[in-house]
């Protein structure tokens, strides 16, 4: 019965740039199954309602569909694709942007015991999928309902956003919610380096010195980028630079070299084999064609 809500809600609140009018709240409509296309997860809950996703992460897949949620916890470089959507049956998407602080805050009020201990470990997989419970779904069509109740949205869209992510911190993948919200968890350590790749991917780094930013020791920061992120720092700088090149390149086609060069390839070879080797074709002919493919931008591409 949630189910059929939710997809009632999502159909006739969708709109072409995915905004809701809750903050943090968006809603996803595809009438066609998309190519693979490359973008950053967000830290999100997504919850689809009808139809289904593939993303992959590194050499990791993760499927989901009606009735499932998926938790990224990390922003990481994903491709994903719509394997199930049509014009008489779209795919339909709930998300919820995941705020560090409103996940601390919640850890700070829980009582002694109300939350599962969080393993001392490897940190979790900075994505995972679940089956959504009947009391995720139950929150998540609350909160859309109040879409079309104005005067109670200001009031009480915030109090059951709070639920939603108790919801996830106690569930079955609560452990990677819980260290969103932890300052001194591995999770945060690596997202301390996934930060500092991502706003300098173009320059040539160190692993021992990203370590030492992130408070670890060179094993402990392998091990742990690893699990998150399921690839190696170097693997993820070169996943951010193909992604930035290829948005760079959706309006300078005609620049192939220099493009290469700002995302830092010194190499125009070893720029082309590399991005063939991510998106299929060499820079300019994929070039060529993102010009002529008119494509809405996607928030986050963790979303359904």
């Amino acid at each position: 019965m949630c189910l059929e809500e939710l997809r009632t809600l999502l159909a006739r609140h969708a709109r072409p740039d995915w905004t809701t009018a809750v903050d943090g709240v968006l809603i996803s409509k595809v009438d066609r199954p998309d190519p693979p296309a490359p973008s950053m997860s967000g830290t999100v809950l997504a919850v689809i309602a009808q139809g289904a996703k593939r993303i992959a992460l590194g050499e990791r897949v993760y499927e989901y569909g009606a009735g499932q949620y998926l938790v990224a916890s990390v922003d990481l470089p994903v491709t994903g694709q719509f394997t199930q959507a049509a014009p008489d049956r779209p795919a339909l998407g709930f998300g919820l942007v995941l705020d560090p602080s409103a996940v601390a805050e919640l850890l700070l009020q829980a009582g002694p015991g109300d939350t599962p201990r969080t393993g001392s470990g490897a940190a979790p997989s900075g994505m995972a999928v679940s089956d959504a419970p009947p009391v995720l779904l139950d929150a998540v069509v609350r909160l859309l309902r109040l879409l079309d109740e104005p005067r109670d949205r200001a009031v009480l869209a915030p109090l059951v956003k709070r639920e939603i992510l108790w919801r996830l911190i106690t569930g079955e993948q609560g452990a990677a919610v819980r260290q969103l919200g932890l300052a001194d968890s591995g999770l945060s350590h690596v997202s301390r380096a996934v930060r500092w790749i991502r706003e300098h991917y173009a320059e040539p780094f160190r692993v021992e010195d990203v370590a030492r930013l992130s408070g670890m020791s060179v094993s402990a920061f392998y091990r742990h980028f690893q699990a998150v992120t399921a690839m190696s720092p170097i693997q993820f700088q070169k996943q951010i630079r193909l992604q930035e090149a290829r948005l760079l390149l959706a309006t300078h086609p005609g620049d192939v070299t220099g493009v290469g060069h700002r995302v830092g390839y010194d190499n125009p070879s070893q720029f082309s084999r590399e991005y063939r080797r991510q998106f299929g074709e060499p820079p300019s002919r994929d070039a060529a064609r993102l010009r002529t493919t008119v494509r809405v931008p996607v928030p986050f591409g963790a979303l359904p």
